[in-house]
């Protein structure tokens, strides 16, 4: 089992660049997307509550290499969203993303939750493929979607 642990305040910086730096390199560092979220910088601040949360993984030396979240989502009943799945370009294709999916589910049953959601986009293949794999069912775009260039919408039982 991977060695997850919740993110503090001083990972806001190396988590942010993360994301940045997976979006820019698939071209969807662009408006409409969570690269220019005002909140990606203070990530610290909006999980780790009953509701949310957000872990990261580091390597050897203590680097952050990778990270996953969740938060409630609520248009749909007893659903939460599986939010910034991301890996340093390291970390890909070790298997992590499958493990991180993993724990991330766990802690939503623990919470209370029922259903995974998720939101993604085509340019996203890698990590479209690894959803399928781990059982999330394409779904027709919700009303309530924030990031409007998001195109690909997926859940699976809990």
């Amino acid at each position: 089992m991977i060695d997850c642990r919740e993110i503090t305040e001083a990972d806001n910086a190396a988590v942010a660049a993360l994301v940045r730096d997976n979006l820019k390199a698939l071209g969807l560092d662009i408006p409409g997307t969570v690269y220019f979220d005002e909140g990606l910088d203070h990530l610290s601040d909006f999980y780790n509550n009953d509701e949310r949360r957000y872990y990261v993984i580091e390597d050897d030396g203590g680097q952050v290499i990778g990270g996953i979240g969740f938060a409630r989502f609520e248009p749909m009943k007893d659903t939460a969203e599986l939010q910034k799945l991301y890996l340093s370009d390291g970390a890909k294709g070790s298997g992590l993303g499958y493990e991180l999916i993993d724990f991330v589910e766990e802690k939503m049953r623990e919470a209370g939750y029922k259903v995974s959601y998720l939101e993604t986009h085509d340019n996203l293949q890698a990590a479209i493929h690894i959803y399928e794999k781990k059982g999330y069912v394409e779904i027709e775009r919700p009303k309530a979607v924030v990031h409007s260039t998001m195109n690909r919408f997926f859940r699976k039982e809990l």
